[in-house]
């Protein structure tokens, strides 16, 4: 990453729910931090839109995932569900695409976590500034949170 030091980077709830801490993920990728610092969203029922977390690059999309690369390099990627790629882009809509500049709050996908569940999936979010150290998200919402609104900030 080439954030400068000291400059935060502001990561926005893409989605509506109940904040859930990384730790609390059922998949081990996620909840020992092995791709990076974030928190996790629980989404409540129905069809839900999702929005890029932070301005920058559509690095990667897939209906399940994608990631979003800042001007400064720093990779914010958000998972909608656990083991969600399994579904085949099922219950998943996409507006975006890979190469697409995006500012923060813009819509990427649209999921349906009753379908994810209804699959004995986990519909829960990860929200995760890669590469940056287990436990040094600050700033963490918790409860309840809005999509749009401040979840996590990180400071290289």
């Amino acid at each position: 990453m080439t954030v400068p030091a000291g400059e935060p980077v502001r990561v926005a709830a893409p989605l509506t729910g109940d904040v859930v801490d990384l730790t609390d993920v059922p998949d081990a990728v996620f909840s020992a931090q092995m791709l990076g610092a974030g928190l996790a969203i629980e989404p409540g029922s129905g069809p839900t839109e999702v929005l890029a977390p932070v301005s920058g690059t559509l690095a990667k999309v897939h209906p399940h995932a994608f990631v979003v690369v800042t001007d400064e390099g720093v990779g914010v990627l958000v998972h909608l569900g656990i083991d969600t790629v399994g579904l085949e882009g099922e219950g998943f809509t996409v507006h975006a695409a890979e190469g697409d500049e995006i500012s923060a709050g813009a819509p990427v996908v649209t999921f349906d976590p009753d379908l994810v569940r209804s699959r004995d999936l986990s519909a829960v979010c990860p929200v995760v500034l890669m590469e940056a150290e287990p436990d040094s998200a600050t700033d963490r919402a918790s409860g309840p949170v809005r999509a749009g609104r401040p979840l996590f900030s990180w400071t290289a």
